[in-house]
């Protein structure tokens, strides 16, 4: 057997475990893009339903734009950086993000603010997705010998990365846009079929 063969032999499998680690990160990421995107959208249903009466309210909706913000940029960063930044942090924020949604559909029922719960339940799972993945990635080594990001499509082919990336994506919107939908965003939003102009479609 050649010295050829020998070092070749281990690559294909450290190219699919590299192949996991993209995938999940990919699903990590899009899920973090589907919570922040209904985080903010539950920060702008607080903001419109608050007053001055109603202080605690505003202060949750201020408490939600800011971690829908926070977690956004997280998001972009991980994606683009291929490592999620701020482990300890995100995997202390991340659970107490979770109760805190968990909370809110405890309490919303009585607190006339009920149609909020599926956003905050979208939310939720939505975090537990991130939760889940981030956990698994942390039982992965980030350097796979081997294998660089350059070969990868060369020893598996570009198409499970895509498909994968298509069923996580697929997975993130099915929870995302009930999600947004719940929201005053989605409750003003224009319904399709119908343009701006006030004329309906046949």
């Amino acid at each position: 057997m050649s010295s050829q063969s020998i070092t070749a032999a281990p690559a294909v499998p450290a190219a699919q475990e590299t192949f996991r680690s993209n995938a999940v990160r990919l699903f990590a990421g899009f899920a973090g893009l589907g919570a922040a995107a209904v985080n903010l959208a539950v920060a702008s249903s607080l903001f419109a339903a608050a007053g001055p009466a109603l202080p605690v309210r505003a202060a949750g909706a201020a408490a939600a734009m800011l971690w829908g913000t926070s977690l956004l940029a997280w998001t972009v960063a991980g994606l683009s950086r291929n490592r999620f930044p701020l482990p300890r942090t995100s995997a202390l924020l991340l659970p107490t993000a979770a109760a805190a949604h968990i909370a809110a559909i405890v309490l919303g029922a009585g607190s006339g603010m009920a149609g909020l719960g599926v956003s905050h339940l979208a939310a939720l799972l939505l975090t537990l997705m991130i939760l889940a993945a981030i956990s698994w990635l942390s039982r992965r080594s980030p350097d796979l010998p081997g294998c660089s990001g350059q070969n990868i499509a060369a020893r598996l082919g570009a198409g499970p990365l895509i498909a994968a990336a298509f069923a996580g994506a697929l997975l993130v919107a099915a929870i995302t846009t009930p999600g947004l939908a719940a929201s005053t965003a989605g409750q003003f939003a224009v319904p399709h079929g119908e343009h701006t102009g006030g004329h309906h479609a046949p």
